[in-house]
This record gives C-alpha cells, sequence and structure tokens, in this order.
C-alpha cells in the first residue's frame, strides 16, 4: 500500500495492490493523515479480509494507526526498508500507472469517489502480460482464498 499525493499535499489517494493478481483498489482521502488512510484501508479491505494475510507499506507517517489496521482486518502489517521503493514495486509501478489518470500537481479536492472507482475498474480489467493478458480481476477470483494473498504497495 501506499498513498499518491495530490496538488499541495492537500488530497491524496491510498494505493493498494495484491502482488500476485496485480489487482488494485483505491480510495480517496481529503488529507494524508493517519486516521482518514485508516478508514480508507479498512473500508477497502474489510469486504476482503478473508484474503488479506499481510499488508506491506513505506514508513510514511501516514500509516502510524498501522496497529489498528492490522487488528481490524486480522492482518500481519510489515514495513519495507526506508529509502527501498524495490522492495514495493508492483505498488510503485501501479503508481506510475494512476498517474496516467491523475498527472502530479493534481487536484485531488476535485476528484469524486466515482472517478476513483472508474480509474480502479480500469486497472482491474486491463489485461496485463506479466499475467497471460489476462485482468487483474480474472486472475484474483482465481486465487484459491485459502493461500495467503500478500497485499503490498
Amino acid at each position: 500500500m501506499d498513498t499518491v499525493v495530490g496538488k499541495n499535499q492537500q488530497g491524496a489517494l491510498v494505493s493498494l495492490v495484491e502482488r500476485k493478481s496485480r489487482y488494485t483498489l483505491l480510495g480517496l482521502v481529503k488529507r494524508r493523515q493517519a486516521d482518514l488512510v485508516k478508514q480508507a484501508m479498512i473500508s477497502l479491505l474489510l469486504p476482503l479480509t478473508d484474503r488479506v494475510h499481510s499488508i506491506t507499506s513505506d514508513d510514511g507517517k501516514e500509516f502510524a494507526e498501522h496497529v489498528q489496521i492490522a487488528e481490524a482486518l486480522k492482518a500481519t502489517f510489515y514495513f519495507s526498508h526506508p529509502y527501498s521503493a524495490w522492495e514495493r514495486g508492483t505498488n510503485e509501478n501501479t503508481n506510475g500507472l494512476i498517474r496516467q489518470y491523475f498527472p502530479k500537481g493534481s487536484d485531488f479536492s476535485s476528484v469524486t469517489g466515482t472517478l476513483s472507482v472508474s480509474v480502479t475498474d480500469k486497472f482491474n480489467h486491463r489485461p496485463r502480460k506479466c499475467l497471460d493478458f489476462k485482468t487483474p480481476f480474472e486472475v484474483f477470483l482465481e486465487l484459491p482464498v485459502e493461500l495467503p494473498v500478500a497485499l503490498t504497495s
């Protein structure tokens, strides 16, 4: 998981990407604050708790409430090493793709929840070469629930 920050640090998108299928969830927050990020993460992941076993993020201050997130989702929360973006490569790549829809300097205060859902659908229904040209949605549905599925940032 990670956050993509808007113009003047005003708004942010919380991006969650499942490592194996590249299934993506995006949540809009008004400010990059720990309590808002926590609420967004829990609301995005609560319907998928049977598939969420671990979460990895960077050590940003917006993830300060990681203990409450882990408890609410019954998942283990990990942090990547400082200045080691490659440890969360899938999420960093996805954040680059998000910037195709929301370039740097975008004002997230004007972004609606409907638009973030639309972008999420585009990501999850876009065939990927690394998935043998299946969509993340198709691959995510094929993953057995019993196996640990790690959401990485």
